[in-house]
């Protein structure tokens, strides 16, 4: 089925639905990791990323996504002179993260305060993204929904006290997947909700003692 934005695409600063507006939501989605505007970043390109994105904006864009602006921001035109001028210490590298990637892939490793995250994702086409992992957990984040993710302890009734703290704040869950390297060791929480949550609900979640960090990702798409 083909829809509406296949065809006109997504409203964006140009050129290019995939190197701009994709890269600029993966910017935005890699931003929520460390709860804002990264001071460092090192951004590896991927694939047409790494051999055509200059041309088409690419680190514009994704420095753009990283400081906050949506892909129709004019700003998104200057943003590596805005990123230089604000001291921001950012730096690109091409790279090959092997012939299963997507060829529109960016891996992002920022760090904000004492945080530090890493954030996999590629640009699949009229401004459409998918994030494929977060700090070395699979996960599959599209970026069209609120979306929070946590790290915790893997310990019995973990995922019904979330969804109780969820259910208690109006909050309907659209998806919820967990991952865990072992029995008993970190489990890796990504879920999908209906509307906003507010920053209390991510607080009560972070408050929880088992519950190691908690982040929300803002929905990108339009």
């Amino acid at each position: 089925m083909v829809s509406l934005l296949d065809i006109i695409g997504p409203i964006m600063v140009g050129p290019s639905s995939s190197h701009t507006a994709g890269a600029c939501r993966l910017g935005l989605l890699a931003r929520c990791l460390v709860g804002g505007t990264p001071d460092r970043a090192t951004v590896e390109l991927h694939g047409s990323f790494a051999r055509t994105g200059e041309g088409h904006g690419t680190d514009k864009a994704i420095v753009g996504g990283l400081m906050g602006f949506r892909p129709d921001d004019e700003r998104l035109r200057t943003a590596l002179e805005i990123m230089e001028a604000e001291g921001l210490d950012y730096t690109f590298e091409k790279t090959s993260l092997g012939e299963e990637a997507h060829p529109n892939t960016v891996r992002i490793t920022l760090e904000r305060g004492d945080r530090r995250a890493q954030m996999v994702g590629a640009s699949l086409g009229a401004g459409r993204v998918m994030v494929t992992a977060i700090d070395g957990y699979p996960v599959e984040v599209s970026g069209n929904l609120h979306t929070i993710v946590l790290v915790a302890e893997d310990v019995k009734g973990s995922v019904a006290r979330i969804a109780g703290l969820l259910s208690d704040a109006e909050l309907n869950i659209a998806t919820l997947k967990l991952t865990r390297k072992e029995r008993g060791g970190d489990a890796f929480m990504v879920i999908e909700v209906d509307h906003e949550p507010a920053e209390n609900v991510r607080d009560a979640i972070r408050s929880l003692s088992w519950v190691r960090w908690a982040f929300r990702l803002d929905k990108v798409s339009a």
